[in-house]
């Protein structure tokens, strides 16, 4: 059938994406499900931008499906993932007109946003038999997923318009346009190689913290030649396109970073060590000095530490991950006060949070005076990508707590949050201590 230039060009964009044939790859081989698909959902439309197909579905990029059909045409009013792990057992969906229709008995799907929170389409999955998918685990494999789609979307179309923007001003140099060509090169070939995925490794975020950065490097040296050696010749708009290019890179290296220390958290050995937690402290705060983070209006008020068996390396995380969060969300009208403490107690000592009574735990808080939070939140502020706020108000990917969480599990234990509006936040951990 013949596609409208738009969604032709969505397509192609998608088709750009070095790592979309992988995605829908990993997601069947991880779920079970024979048929998954990137699809780009309006109002009134519904057609595949890509697509991984081992049932004979029938449908390939371009395809067209009647949009009234598809549970996405509900997705996208309601902006939320609908899970069906099997049909037949599923009280809302067991006589909806889409399983009926296309005889599939289980089906998942997440909202793909554009990062300006337009809504494009949907990655989903179905396949003719019934599949457990409600794990939180494979929820935020097609989260993730749909992040990073989002983030190759826009970089795609923030390079597009710089692209046309440069044509128009007409003023790039023979030089330039040489620097561009060897860019997109090594970009192709780079891309080429990113689809090579290593089957072997366990996890997808592992994978993409590693093989992106080289390309992602590239993009941000290429990008700074561009604005030092070519800046006169660019229009206040063409400045703008690179600045939000380079933004937007700077936004992927730190998503990389933070997912590269998740999936170290998830996948790393754990050794448990007899640590000193007031000597963990004091590297990280020899850390924090040394990168700048700790301004002199921070203090840091160390109580009484225990010793503990843990994973060295990870509490030091944990340590750095709390104090650079309320750093990032001090409040700015007084100084930063940040307290820890530590101490090994009873289960039976911090009752109706689930500890085992007779089981020794190291307790570790650490609170603050800054801008606190509802307490309503204090469960999803440790789920991966969440935020409270817009990204423009506060810097970060959303991946921080979700580490500190990670870690706490990691140390079979319990984590909980309590926060005041305008008053702090204190973080309550406790860790197995035998």
């Amino acid at each position: 059938m013949i596609v409208d230039m738009d969604f032709a060009e969505d397509i192609a964009d998608v088709g750009q994406i070095p790592i979309i044939s992988s995605l829908l790859d990993v997601i069947c081989k991880n779920t079970g499900m024979g048929f998954a698909a990137l699809a780009r959902v309006t109002e009134t439309r519904w057609i595949t931008c890509s697509v991984n197909d081992t049932i004979g579905f029938g449908l390939k990029p371009g395809d067209e499906l009647e949009v009234e059909t598809t549970i996405c045409h509900e997705i996208r009013e309601s902006r939320q993932a609908v899970v069906i792990d099997n049909v037949n057992e599923d009280a809302l969906y067991q006589n909806h007109h889409t399983p009926l229709k296309y005889g599939l008995q289980s089906y998942i799907s997440v909202p793909v946003y554009r990062k300006s929170g337009a809504f494009f389409g949907t990655l989903c999955a179905i396949d003719p038999k019934p599949h457990d998918l409600s794990s939180t685990a494979i929820l935020e494999m097609f989260n993730l997923f749909a992040e990073l789609i989002s983030f190759h979307l826009d970089a795609i179309e923030t390079i597009r318009t710089g692209k046309k923007q440069l044509f128009q001003e007409k003023a790039i140099t023979e030089t330039l346009e040489k620097e561009v060509r060897e860019r997109t090169k090594k970009l192709t070939e780079n891309n080429a190689s990113l689809q090579k995925m290593n089957e072997e490794l366990k996890s997808f975020a592992y994978i993409t913290s590693h093989d992106l950065q080289e390309p992602l490097r590239k993009i941000q040296f290429f990008s700074s030649m561009i604005m030092e050696r070519e800046l006169k010749n660019l229009s206040d708009n063409g400045k703008d396109f690179f600045k939000r290019m380079q933004n937007a890179a700077h936004r992927m290296q730190s998503l990389i970073d933070d997912l590269l220390s998740y999936s170290r958290t998830s996948t790393a050995d754990r050794k448990f060590e007899l640590t000193n937690l007031s000597q963990t402290l004091l590297q990280v705060k020899k850390d924090l000095q040394e990168e700048g983070l700790q301004e002199s209006d921070v203090t840091i008020i160390a109580d009484s530490m225990c010793d503990c068996h843990v994973i060295p390396f990870q509490i030091h995380q944990l340590f750095y991950n709390l104090i650079t969060n309320a750093i990032k969300f001090s409040a700015p009208e007084r100084p930063l006060v940040i307290t820890i403490g530590s101490t090994i107690i009873q289960g039976y000592d911090a009752p109706n949070i689930g500890l085992v009574p007779d089981k020794k735990y190291c307790h570790i808080r650490v609170s603050d005076n800054g801008i606190g939070f509802e307490q309503q939140y204090s469960t999803k502020i440790f789920e991966l990508f969440q935020r409270l706020h817009e990204r423009t108000a506060y810097e970060g990917t959303g991946i921080g707590l979700a580490i500190v969480k990670k870690i706490v599990g990691n140390h079979n234990g319990i984590i909980t949050a309590t926060g005041i509006p305008n008053e702090g936040a204190t973080f309550d951990m406790y860790l197995t201590a035998e």
